[in-house]
């Protein structure tokens, strides 16, 4: 029986498609250091910063998308000692960034870092760090929401 005080109220889950369990796990675990849940031919439960991913294997050709919009996943962390961590060890994995780290909407209230990797099924993940937390969900005032090349 587990400890009911230590359980979060929820937890995010994302189910996404992957071409194989191998890859998966080299990118995910040994590239982002996250930890592997249940596994079986077909799928991987892997632990992203206490946030559940299942990847599923398909058999149907996955397609690269051009630009980063509509279709990413990622993480906003909360200390911007933890994004620059994980922009390091993505350097040293040598993950693929499809867009380098960067600072967006300098000097704004709505100012953050991005960055955006590409796992080896064409899935991007984006990795942000907001100067001011209020940003977050707040910020009404700006129209901006990304990059505007996308």
């Amino acid at each position: 029986m587990s400890d009911q005080s230590i359980i979060p109220k929820v937890l995010f889950h994302l189910a996404f498609p992957v071409g194989n369990i191998e890859d998966t796990k080299s990118f995910y675990l040994d590239g982002l250091g996250c930890t592997a849940g249940r596994e079986s031919i077909a799928s991987i439960i892997v632990n992203f910063h206490d946030n559940q991913l299942v990847a599923h294997v398909v058999k149907e050709p996955l397609i690269k998308q051009i630009g980063i919009y509509p279709r990413h996943f990622g993480l906003i962390f909360t200390q911007e000692d933890q994004w620059f961590e994980l922009a390091e060890r993505a350097e040293k994995q040598r993950l693929n960034f499809y867009q380098s780290p960067k600072l967006r909407f300098e000097g704004k209230l709505i100012e953050h870092r991005t960055m955006f990797l590409e796992d080896p099924f064409y899935n991007l993940l984006e990795f942000k760090f907001y100067r001011n937390y209020e940003a977050i969900f707040g910020g009404q005032e700006y129209a901006e929401i990304g990059d505007p090349e996308g």
